[in-house]
């Protein structure tokens, strides 16, 4: 039975205890929490052929209750893990960033947990502590960009495409620590530039052989 019609079917099984609740017996409050779409749950995932079913469970779980696409998620952890979808990678320049979306120590600290702790998890557990990062962005994020700027630069979450994140003027080691995403040479990193690879790393992910 599909997840729509148990609901319907739960639903009005409700409806009949409640009208045979004695009249003046008072006030009963019905709250439907809100649930993933019965369509999400046949619908494939960008790179979701590298992960378990719970791991794809989980990720729509998040988007759809954080208003955003799951496959935008998809492509930036494939992008965060090099491919790998794992807990405990870790970034290769030594910053401790570690796990699925490259959690910082600070980070992982304001999350009540630690990197070796998260690094120690399943990566399907770890992913309640990806839904924990994003719950703050509800409703603004509107596409990949912004999905990828909650992780890299929180402060371009809903700047449009143009906005500049570093230039070699201002913010010079910012600026040549992420030289590689100045794609025009101009010294000037934008949001656009910054998910171009994101952008990328999303179509390869769409790949019939890529998805589940």
């Amino acid at each position: 039975m599909a997840i729509a019609e148990k609901l319907q079917a739960a639903i009005a099984l409700l409806q009949e205890v409640l009208a045979e609740l004695p009249a003046g017996g008072g006030e009963v409050e019905v709250v439907v929490e809100p649930s993933v779409p019965a369509t999400a749950s046949t619908e494939k995932l960008c790179w979701g052929a590298k992960v378990s079913a719970t791991f794809r469970d989980r990720v729509r779980w998040i988007a759809t209750t954080l208003e955003f696409d799951p496959n935008d998620l998809m492509a930036c952890i494939a992008w965060e893990t090099g491919r790998k979808f794992s807990a405990s990678v870790k970034n290769m320049a030594g910053s401790g960033a570690t796990g699925l979306i490259q959690f910082m120590p600070k980070t992982a600290l304001a999350l009540e947990t630690t990197v070796d702790k998260l690094a120690a998890m399943t990566a399907e557990d770890q992913l309640n502590y990806v839904y924990k990062y994003f719950r703050d962005y509800k409703g603004k994020l509107h596409n990949l960009s912004d999905v990828y700027m909650t992780i890299l630069w929180p402060a371009a979450v809903g700047k449009p495409e143009h906005y500049v994140l570093w230039n070699k003027a201002n913010r010079p080691t910012t600026y040549r620590q992420n030289a590689g995403f100045d794609t025009n040479h101009d010294g000037e990193i934008t949001k656009a530039e910054c998910s171009a690879k994101l952008y990328a790393m999303k179509a390869e992910g769409m790949k019939e052989e890529n998805m589940s």
